[in-house]
């Protein structure tokens, strides 16, 4: 299988390295979909490598493809008024973007990058939508896709309009956090995103995330173990939130 080409800023291609699996496999929408389906479906894809920074899509192009992350991670970046862009979501593996100007045929929402090296599936937007007139399974999947990102937007405006910096701080970190496999009762962000990243999902300064977390080190309700952020007494923290926002 020869190595997959990255789309450079400069729109010239580099070659990379690392041989990838060219599978939809992981994909969340198409889980349903049986081994022989699945490879059919990523023959019709074409395959990129980007690299950290790179951009994928850029809001208001016209183009229509739909794009399956299936290694690594984007960041969806959307202007504010002042001009400057706001990363309003991260997306891993499993997940997909581009689907809403598939569907509705209007200009790109919002712009992608790259956060690390990341492979992505491109799949014409025709076969996309012929895909989801005659499976009603992957089609059921994208609503449900479709309704949590209409949910988790109104959640983060609610925040906007209501919590102060330091508090989306706490929630941010919540929203991060899983419950750590090895120890019952503990739950940890792994590993902790840049804290720029993290500025920027919630409209804030990386100076601002800086000093919450240092307070909240010094507290003793968060810890720092390399990479890693664990949440040290889950009730006290979430306490902490609802003290700060009845302040």
């Amino acid at each position: 299988m020869p190595d997959l080409k990255p789309a450079g800023n400069d729109g010239g291609e580099r070659e990379l390295s690392k041989v990838i699996e060219r599978s939809l496999a992981g994909i969340e929408i198409f889980s349903d979909l049986d081994p022989e389906a699945l490879k059919r479906l990523s023959e019709t894809c074409r395959w990129r490598r980007y690299r950290r920074g790179e951009r994928i899509i850029e809001q208001g192009s016209e183009s229509r493809e739909v794009l399956f992350i299936t290694e690594g991670s984007v960041s969806i970046l959307v202007p504010s008024p002042s001009g400057r862009e706001v990363a309003f979501a991260s997306l891993g593996p499993g997940n997909h973007i581009g689907e809403l100007a598939a569907i509705d045929g209007e200009p790109r929402s919002a712009s992608a990058v790259a956060l690390g090296d990341t492979t992505i599936a491109i799949m014409p937007s025709d076969r996309f939508l012929r895909l989801l007139q005659d499976d009603g399974r992957v089609a059921l999947k994208l609503l449900h896709t479709l309704s949590r990102m209409v949910r988790n937007g109104d959640i983060r405006i609610i925040e906007l309009s209501t919590l102060a910096a330091t508090q989306r701080v706490y929630t941010e970190i919540l929203r991060l956090a899983v419950p750590d496999a090895a120890v019952p009762g503990l739950w940890v962000v792994r590993p902790l995103p840049p804290l720029r990243q993290i500025a920027s999902h919630i409209s804030t300064t990386r100076e601002t995330v800086a000093r919450t977390l240092s307070a909240l080190y010094q507290s003793g309700l968060l810890r720092r173990k390399g990479r890693n952020l664990y949440i040290m007494d889950r009730p006290a923290f979430e306490k902490l939130i609802n003290v700060r926002s009845r302040s």
